[in-house]
């Protein structure tokens, strides 16, 4: 009889990178070795950060070593290495650690696993009480920390801090008496590595934590989020300009950024700000398509402020008058839930086209429907702003409701905005507008993806004509002809492209 192998997979956590005696017979492993193999490699931006990230620890590189890059859609390198370069503590951090001890059923171990659980319980409910009480929106996902709203949990994370010092001398104790009374059998050698890299996990956990809970480092900003049912506690780098700079770019002799939206204002002195480019060849090429004859941008003459609670009403009517030319076929793309569930109940009501909305499937299936359905609509918020390609006749129209300004509740945004101001800068002109732009061009960008393609854009919000900074938005979007009545939505819709 031959032993079935046991596979378990590996996270950032777990993986004992070149201490694994498994390590040359990992599927990673080989990954690498094929990639080094390889003249060209192609990953994504996550895998590129986390291959910066881990460089100096047990794994040493997830890719290899490259003098040449190509970072496609460039204008996303900062938020993905603000996610990778920051320090956080969660629930599910917690539970997976507990879950993963428990796996080597070892009983000594049984007593610490549970205290571990209760305190992290206790310490996650001390720390949503702290910033999620009173009368806070409970759809609220972030929440900025401070070291004073840090402090009301600091009783509860002495008592996981303790917690974590029990699991990992306890675990300590037994890789070093691997046949201690007790236990079910000697430790494998595959167990003692499990063991080992608990143990690692147990202190790295520990760091993190008590470098949270101080929430003094004046380059990070903190905040508590909610996500489903987890609760997570972050710090994240305010500015990852340098971050970039020395860990990625100046690893280079040479690195490609292109995107379609990397320009603000006619220029690129925004992005190269915000990456830490201190000098760089620039080229501005012109779009293959022809948006004067393929698309028209429409932008309705009467509108509320879109802070006004008005704006959810007209907003909905005007989606209804724009998609019974279009007859349906459109993106409507939403910078809040609220506007969005608003817009949706009225265009139910009044219109026949069938109707998707983000969050009742997931992703792919919604794009898959929508494709296949004639005349439908998609109602969706940011994570169809960009990434998403439908061409030809099925996506016919794009609506956007608001100029998606970054909200500046949201902790990463404010602590930017704090920054920029300390500095005697002016965050809005400098962040806030060119950021919103770069997001409206991405929106609008969902449209024409074919030569072929022909459209209607729409945005909603009466700022882009109102306002002064309005000239920067449409300086930097898509060069349609501006229409202003719904007669001459209705008069490109029928015209023949010729």
């Amino acid at each position: 009889m031959h032993s079935v192998p046991r596979h378990v997979s590996a996270t950032a956590e777990t993986c004992l990178g070149t201490e694994c005696t498994r390590y040359e017979e990992c599927f990673v492993t080989r990954m690498r070795q094929r990639a080094a193999e390889s003249d060209i490699v192609i990953v994504n931006h996550h895998l590129l950060c986390a291959d910066a990230a881990v460089r100096q620890n047990a794994f040493g590189e997830v890719i290899p070593a490259c003098s040449h890059a190509i970072l496609d859609e460039a204008h996303q390198i900062e938020d993905v290495a603000t996610q990778y370069f920051g320090f956080s503590v969660s629930t599910y951090r917690i539970e997976d650690m507990a879950r993963d001890i428990e796996r080597l059923g070892l009983k000594e171990t049984q007593k610490s696993v549970d205290t571990l659980r209760d305190t992290g319980h206790a310490f996650f409910t001390e720390l949503t009480y702290a910033h999620r009480g009173g009368d806070r929106p409970r759809n609220e996902e972030r929440v900025r920390a401070t070291p004073t709203s840090l402090s009301n949990a600091s009783d509860a994370a002495a008592l996981l801090s303790g917690a974590l010092d029990v699991v990992e001398a306890t675990l300590a104790l037994l890789s070093k008496d691997p046949e201690s009374p007790g236990q079910q059998g000697d430790v494998s050698d595959k167990s003692a590595e499990q063991i080992a890299g608990l143990v690692r996990r147990a202190g790295e956990l520990r760091t993190d934590l008590r470098f949270l809970l101080r929430g003094g480092d004046s380059e990070y900003v903190y905040f508590v989020e909610f996500r489903g049912r987890g609760v997570f506690l972050r710090a994240s780098p305010i500015d990852v300009s340098a971050i970039v700079r020395d860990l990625l770019l100046d690893k280079m002799r040479t690195t490609v950024l292109t995107s379609a939206t990397l320009t603000v204002d006619g220029g690129f002195g925004y992005i190269k700000d915000r990456l830490g480019i201190r000098s760089a060849d620039e080229i501005k090429l012109a779009s293959e398509f022809n948006f004067e004859r393929q698309a028209v941008l429409y932008l309705p003459r009467q509108m509320p402020d879109p802070r006004s609670p008005e704006f959810a009403v007209a907003a909905g009517k005007q989606v209804i008058e724009i998609l019974r030319r279009t007859h349906g076929r459109a993106f409507v793309l939403f910078t809040s839930y609220a506007t969005l569930r608003a817009v949706q109940g009225i265009a139910e009501m009044a219109l026949d086209y069938p109707i998707f909305v983000q969050g009742t499937l997931p992703r792919t299936q919604l794009l898959k429907q929508f494709r296949e359905t004639p005349h439908s609509v998609l109602l969706a918020t940011s994570s169809f702003w960009q990434g998403v390609d439908v061409v030809g006749e099925a996506l016919s129209c794009v609506i956007i409701d608001k100029l998606p300004f970054a909200s500046p509740g949201d902790p990463i945004t404010a602590a930017r905005i704090d920054s920029i101001r300390a500095r005697g800068g002016e965050p809005f002109d400098e962040y806030q507008v060119p950021l919103a732009i770069l997001a409206l061009q991405q929106g609008l960008g969902r449209l024409i993806r074919h030569r072929r393609d022909r459209g209607v854009l729409a945005v909603l919000d009466p700022r882009i004509r109102t306002k002064g900074y309005g000239r920067r938005f449409l300086a930097s979007i898509p060069p349609a002809p501006v229409v202003y009545d719904l007669d001459a939505v209705s008069t490109f819709m029928a015209a023949d492209l010729v």
